[in-house]
């Protein structure tokens, strides 16, 4: 599954993914207070095409009342497949308020919240995703999965970090395991953190005995990562070399999304940078971060052009100056 990404997993990501074979995408997660004032960036999140389906919508907030209404505004805009509530964001603005993985330190508000939106979109399935905890001393991901299943989610994300290690360090699968491995869970168990690899992402499976995998930072520049591990469960290895000139046309492909995404969003009274501009500054960090253009002798230059460049024609003709690099 495609995780959940902030400013990462819009509608044109999800859907590319979805092409390369991922089996699940989720939006970019959604304010609660956002959305029940109606602010429209909130509300464009929520903008769903046919195509990526299954898909799940993230929401994150830390008012119980206004989780609650967001969760039908969500349901009545958009009638995803799934509606995810994030208890696991450890940024500041989100956690430092009370929100995200900040609900970790107020399990019953947490467990509360999970009622409530559970009851309130009877129709829908609601799934969870969190960490095992807050800090080092606080991993609670054990019981607090049980609390969560007895809440009524039909599925549980846990990402093999605590709040206090952000994205630093190894994610630790083991607690994750031990969750999955608890007589007492029967909802589904997903884990989420540092599948980089096909093999890894079988290590997981096998060792672990999750019933899912979530990929997120190893999709940037990367969004083949899923047809290399289908291609690694379903046969032991991957069935073609995904050539270097095929992984550029996939990456124009998602440049191509992106600037589209911008222009859909376009509306008589935006002003300052063009969509174009902003599609192409929104896929940047997926550019800087691709491994196809690791080892390319004398990059560094070209590199730079390439962060640089402000108009697709201009991107486009430093990707092909690229594929005579190869």
């Amino acid at each position: 599954m495609l995780a959940p990404m902030e400013d990462v997993t819009d509608i044109g990501f999800r859907l590319l993914c979805r092409q390369m074979g991922a089996a699940m995408v989720y939006s970019e997660f959604v304010s609660s207070d956002a959305l029940i004032r109606l602010v429209n960036k909130s509300l464009d999140k929520l903008r769903i095409c046919p195509q990526e389906r299954p898909v799940a919508i993230q929401i994150y907030g830390k008012d119980t009342g206004a989780m609650r209404e967001a969760a039908q505004i969500v349901i009545e805009h958009a009638h995803p497949d799934v509606l995810d509530i994030n208890f696991g964001c450890p940024v500041k603005k989100v956690a430092g308020k009370g929100a995200g993985a900040g609900l970790l330190q107020n399990i019953p508000q947490m467990l509360d919240i999970t009622r409530a939106v559970v009851g309130a979109i009877p129709n829908t399935p609601v799934t969870v995703k969190t960490r095992l905890g807050w800090n080092e001393e606080q991993k609670v991901i054990v019981e607090l999965a049980e609390q969560l299943q007895d809440c009524g989610i039909k599925a549980l994300t846990i990402h093999g970090r605590t709040r206090a290690q952000m994205y630093t360090g190894e994610a630790d699968w083991t607690l994750i395991g031990e969750v999955k491995r608890n007589p007492r869970m029967h909802i589904p168990i997903i884990g989420n953190g540092d599948i980089t690899t096909p093999e890894r992402a079988k290590e997981c499976f096998d060792r672990y005995g999750v019933d899912g995998i979530m990929v997120g930072r190893a999709t940037f520049g990367r969004p083949w990562i899923f047809r290399e591990i289908r291609d690694y469960l379903d046969y032991g290895k991957l069935t073609e070399e995904y050539s270097i000139d095929w992984k550029l046309d996939i990456l124009k492909q998602q440049i191509i999304a992106s600037i589209k995404h911008a222009q859909d969003l376009q509306t008589g009274k935006d002003k300052g940078r063009s969509p174009e501009y902003r599609g192409i500054l929104h896929v940047r960090r997926h550019l800087a971060a691709s491994p196809i253009f690791k080892g390319i002798p004398n990059f560094r230059e070209t590199r730079i052009r390439m962060l640089r460049a402000e108009t697709s024609k201009e991107l486009f003709q430093i990707l092909n100056e690229i594929r005579k690099l190869i």
